[in-house]
């Protein structure tokens, strides 16, 4: 595996258990804007490690959509991933964190369905 997609899983799967692990407090205790930040980052380290690994340069400013059409192209299996819901995908600053509970655990999902699907891919074990 290439050391830098490497580098992005584990910080993907580093990302993903701080997520949950604030996410686990109790619900008064839960800061929203952490969750989704986590949930955001696991998202996008886990897509531009799978385009590392494959060889696809992306641009810094790529959006998630961006590279999860790009790592659809490559598999087609991302298909079961579904970003439906997935509002913090722009770079403004007021859409990149969720503030409705429905919102936060919706990003948390999707980095979490996208942690399951990599491991059942044995992409990352």
């Amino acid at each position: 595996m290439n050391d830098k997609a490497k580098k992005l899983y584990e910080e993907a799967i580093q990302k993903l258990k701080e997520a949950n692990d604030e996410l686990c407090r109790p619900e008064e205790d839960v800061v929203s804007q952490l969750v989704c930040s986590n949930s955001q980052h696991a998202i996008v380290n886990y897509l531009k490690g799978f385009l590392i690994e494959n060889g696809i340069d992306f641009n810094s400013e790529d959006t998630i959509d961006t590279l999860y059409e790009q790592c659809k192209s490559i598999n087609k299996h991302f298909e079961e991933v579904h970003l439906s819901g997935f509002d913090c995908n722009a770079h403004k600053d007021e859409s990149r964190f969720c503030n409705e509970s429905t919102k936060f655990s919706r990003c948390f999902d999707i980095a979490d369905s996208l942690d399951t699907f990599f491991r059942r891919e044995k992409i990352i074990s």
